[in-house]
């Protein structure tokens, strides 16, 4: 499996999602026979690109991040709500940049003390696997939390923002990890955001997002890894995760090419709000 590491946007949050995106596509349109739709032929605009080599992506793709700044990614169906406008304010007034996703689920919020594992596989069904996907990464996530001497479990927490059956918990009490997915033709994306540290400033931002939204909500739900274990570091927490991939699937370092750039371009103003 190729492993792509580093975040994309600094001073635009909404690279990230849609470097995301654009590997969903590639990779989709590799395994299924098709070719992804051009964007327009404008030079990539990167604030900070680390990857530099060009370098095909035919098969899985796993990429890990930081964020580089404080983010609300909000689901498709967060748009439709008639709320939608009112949370995207009060993203903002809490210093959030918001920005919406690819994958399914509601708003989660993050900072840049928090790990995004973002795994595309080909893949040739279109529906099957979904739950066997939740089950099989969320057990993954707790093993490794489990090392750290968290009491970690895979479930929903009473009350969680994007509640899922698969989210990461400690004690059954709060939430530490967040999973969602997107199938396409040819493809599947696996997503989880890992809550290191900053509990106290994400229970403020969801509390006056969800209130927006009219969903339910209880800040006693969010949690984070830092909290649970004072001594695992970011760094510590990445290496830990990245190494059970590896113990799977043997993680082969790469970087991104210019079509997936532009491609990514293509796709900023399905991320971007305005």
């Amino acid at each position: 499996m190729d492993l792509l590491r580093g975040a994309f946007g600094v001073k635009d949050p909404a690279w990230d999602v849609a470097v995301t995106h654009a590997l969903l596509r590639r990779v989709g349109a590799t395994s299924s026979g098709t070719v992804s739709p051009e964007p327009s032929a404008v030079s990539p605009t990167l604030d900070a690109v680390s990857p530099t080599l060009d370098a095909e992506i035919p098969g899985a793709v796993l990429r890990a991040y930081r964020p580089q700044s404080r983010v609300v990614a909000f689901g498709r169906r967060d748009t439709r709500r008639p709320g939608f406008p009112a949370a995207v304010d009060a993203a903002r007034a809490a210093g959030f940049t918001p920005v919406v996703r690819p994958q399914g689920g509601r708003a989660v919020a993050y900072t840049e003390h928090s790990l995004v594992l973002d795994h595309i596989h080909p893949h040739a069904e279109t529906l099957g696997g979904m739950d066997e996907r939740f089950a099989t990464y969320g057990k993954l996530w707790a093993q490794v939390l489990s090392e750290f001497g968290i009491d970690a479990r895979v479930g929903e927490v009473p009350g969680e923002y994007c509640p899922g059956a698969y989210s990461v918990n400690a004690r059954g009490s709060v939430k530490l990890v967040g999973t969602a997915q997107r199938v396409i033709k040819g493809a599947w994306l696996f997503s989880a955001v890992a809550i290191h540290d900053d509990a106290e400033v994400l229970r403020a931002v969801l509390s006056g997002v969800y209130r927006a939204l009219d969903l339910p909500f209880d800040i006693a739900s969010v949690g984070s890894i830092r909290d649970e274990a004072p001594d695992v570091s970011l760094d510590l927490l990445e290496t830990a995760v990245l190494a059970a991939y590896d113990a799977d699937h043997v993680l082969t370092p790469i970087t991104v090419d210019g079509e997936a750039t532009r491609t990514a371009e293509g796709l900023l103003p399905d991320h971007r709000i305005t």
